[in-house]
Formats: C-alpha cells, structure tokens, sequence
C-alpha cells in the first residue's frame, strides 16, 4: 500500500516520503480500515516537527483523523462488521491506504448518508467544540460567544456548534476572505483583526456587557486582549496553543472580573471517561442530519500533496479543513 512516512524530524514538505508498506494485519481488539479520506490537522505539523506532546517514534505515519470502510476484523471484537462506513483515530496514522485503529475507543459508525470527506473531517474539531461548550462552558440559549480563529477548522466547528446551541456568534479571523467565510459560516458579526479591534466590537454590540463565553484555539498574545471583554461570570475556554506562547492567567483578574479559565483536553477524555465520546459523537450525528453542522472542507487533494497542504496549514495559509481523498 501507498503511505506518508517520516524517518526523521523536520517541516513535513522535508521530511514526509510517499512509499510502499507492507499492509497492516488486525490484531485482537482491532480493525483494519480502507481509508476513503483522512484530514490534516495542525498537531500533524507538530508531529513531523517532533514539537507534538506525544512523541512518535521513526518511521511513522502521521494523520489522526479517517473515514473509510471496515475491511478485517481482528479477534474479540463486537457491533463492528467487514464493509461497515465509519471514521476512526487510527493508531497506525492516517495518510495511508490501509489503517489499523482500537475497535473499543477509536471506530465510530457513521450514516451512509454522510461523505467520507465530511466524516473525516468531524471528529476531533467537533468533538472538542461540544464538550468545550457544553460539558466545559454550559453554553445557554442566547448567550454571545466569540471565537476566535473562526475560518480555521476548530473555529468554523465552534461557530456551527453555538449557532446550533441558540448563542450569538461573533468571529474573529485574519484578513477579507477568512472574515467571510466566517459571516457564510453563519456569524452575526465577523471582525478583522488586523483592522479593527475587536474588543470594542464585542463591547459595542452586547451593550458592554461582553462575551459570554470565549473559543480560544490559538492562546498567546491572543489570551491576553479578550479578558478586556469577557462578561460576568464569562467562560475562558482554552481550545489550543498554536499562537506559540504560553500565556499567563493574571488571578487578580480573573478575581475581580468574576469569570472563569477553563481548559479544554478532548483527547483526556477518551483515557478518563470514553463513554462520553461516544455520546457526543451520537449527538453530532444527530445535529449533522438534522443539518445543524457540515464540517467545512475548503480543498480535497491526493496523497502526494500532504506534504506542502500541511506546510500551508502551519503557516495559516488555510481555511476550514483539508482533506486527503484517497
């Protein structure tokens, strides 16, 4: 089968090979996937970089997120079958053809009605944006939630999700194009932060109340500016760090002001409580039939443009999710 490898650490357009492998067998507790499509994320950039929290030993095959078609089944495993739809974490990473992932934490079933590009480009960003805003932030009907980041892949998930909750969504995103697709994503307001500040906007449009709760994907200089913002007993919620600093919490602010910083670890909660995914990922099959969410796929490309859509996507230079067709 064909794959992406990496043998030594680097930028992925460096380090990244296309290559024949031998095709993985299932083991007990495990099923082997045709992938049909895989998404790039940004923790794959870490990866390659070898800057990912969880080390990959070489070679190894980045891509955290698939969709495709059962295609064996190893020993011990229940409720999954040879031809069944679905997406997976794989544990043998993602820019491949053939996968191997976890029958008991990362398989979930999805809908012959949902396309593989969509369904591989849900489960983590959606995933995270649902328990952040229910489980972590209890989002209410009418409240204002701004996020920042909004046409990124994790922004454009939490943007659908609070729409989908009753919220008022306001977005933040860097330059004209990314600002509409973040106003065609549903977003009443959508902010230029290269052009205006969008501390005054929020102020001006809640009355000066403020946001009710904030989507923080990026963190760094970008912590530090909405706290100016954040209404009484408003929910910090903190999605992500590719902002390349590690902010710090002022606690006399957090004090005075009377809100609350919340981390959001998404991938925890498959270690500490997996039934609770499995919930949530009901409910977004729910909420995507009844058409409430449809993940944002900007591009579909081929196995051998990985590399350089991961080069764009660590640079910014992207929107929404790339997906790799295979």
């Amino acid at each position: 089968m064909k794959a992406l490898r990496v043998h030594e650490l680097g930028d992925p357009e460096a380090v990244m090979q296309l290559e024949e492998v031998p095709i993985p067998e299932p083991s007990a507790g495990t099923v082997r996937i045709k992938v049909e499509a895989a998404a790039l994320n940004f923790p794959d950039v870490l990866m390659c970089r070898g800057e990912y929290q969880v080390k990959a030993p070489t070679p190894f095959i980045p891509g955290a997120e698939v969709a495709g078609i059962i295609d064996a089944v190893g020993e011990n495993v229940d409720g999954l079958d040879v031809g069944q739809p679905v997406l997976a974490i794989p544990a043998t990473g993602g820019f491949t053809e053939y996968t191997i992932a976890s029958a008991a934490g990362g398989v979930f079933a999805i809908p012959d009605s949902m396309p593989f590009r969509a369904a591989a480009a849900l489960h983590v960003t959606y995933q995270t944006g649902h328990l952040a805003l229910h489980r972590r932030a209890h989002l209410q009907a009418g409240e204002t939630m701004l996020v920042h980041a909004g046409a990124g892949g994790v922004g454009s998930a939490a943007i659908q999700l609070g729409l989908a909750a009753g919220a008022r969504v306001i977005a933040t995103a860097g330059g004209a194009e990314k600002v509409d697709v973040c106003r065609q994503l549903g977003a009443e307001i959508a902010v230029d932060y290269r052009e205006q500040d969008f501390v005054d906007v929020v102020k001006d449009v809640t009355g000066g109340r403020g946001a009710d709760v904030i989507y923080d994907p990026v963190g760094g200089d970008l912590y530090d500016r909405p706290t100016k913002c954040v209404a009484f007993e408003g929910r910090n919620l903190i999605i992500g760090l590719t902002g390349g600093r590690f902010a710090e919490a002022r606690t006399n602010h957090v004090l005075i002001k009377n809100y609350a910083v919340v981390g959001v670890h998404w991938g925890l909660y498959n270690v500490m409580n997996p039934q609770i995914v499995r919930d949530t990922h009901d409910e977004l099959i729910r909420l995507y039939e009844a058409g409430k969410i449809d993940p944002l796929v900007s591009e579909t490309i081929d196995l051998a443009a990985v590399p350089s859509a991961l080069g764009r996507l660590g640079s910014r230079g992207t929107y929404g999710k790339i997906v790799c067709a295979l």
